[in-house]
């Protein structure tokens, strides 16, 4: 699983505890998390994605977002984020995490619940940041 000095080394992280992600030839995927910035949560965040391509399936996933730098956080909590077409996400199971990198100041992790889908792409990704007042 994720490896707590993950967690210590970043800037912030956003986790998704719950995913949903379904397609037929056009796909989309939702969910609801928490931003932390040194250990506390500081907002809530929302992620929607459409799609169109081969694909067919249902899947549960937590999603975990990882920011290297404070810049990288920051540009996330703008409020308006989309990650690029090219992003994906490592599956995280045992020995998984200890040989991976940022780009471009993010790393994502994606943790199956339930179901089978061939599609863990995560590019294409919008989210929606709401600061805690």
């Amino acid at each position: 699983m994720l490896e707590s000095k993950i967690f210590e080394n970043s800037s912030g992280y956003a986790i998704f505890p719950n995913v949903g992600k379904g397609g037929l030839i056009i796909g989309g995927a939702s969910g609801n998390g928490v931003v932390y910035e040194n250990g506390s949560a500081v907002g809530m965040t929302s992620l929607k994605k459409v799609n169109i391509g081969l694909q067919a399936g249902g899947q549960a996933v937590i999603e975990v977002i990882f920011f290297e730098t404070d810049a990288a956080l920051a540009k996330f909590k703008e409020g308006n984020y989309e990650f690029s077409a090219q992003v994906s996400a490592v599956v995280a199971d045992e020995g998984k995490s200890k040989n991976v990198d940022y780009d471009d100041g993010v790393l994502v992790f994606a943790l199956p619940k339930a179901g089978f889908m061939a599609d863990i792409s995560v590019g294409g990704q919008k989210f929606e940041y709401d600061a805690f007042k």
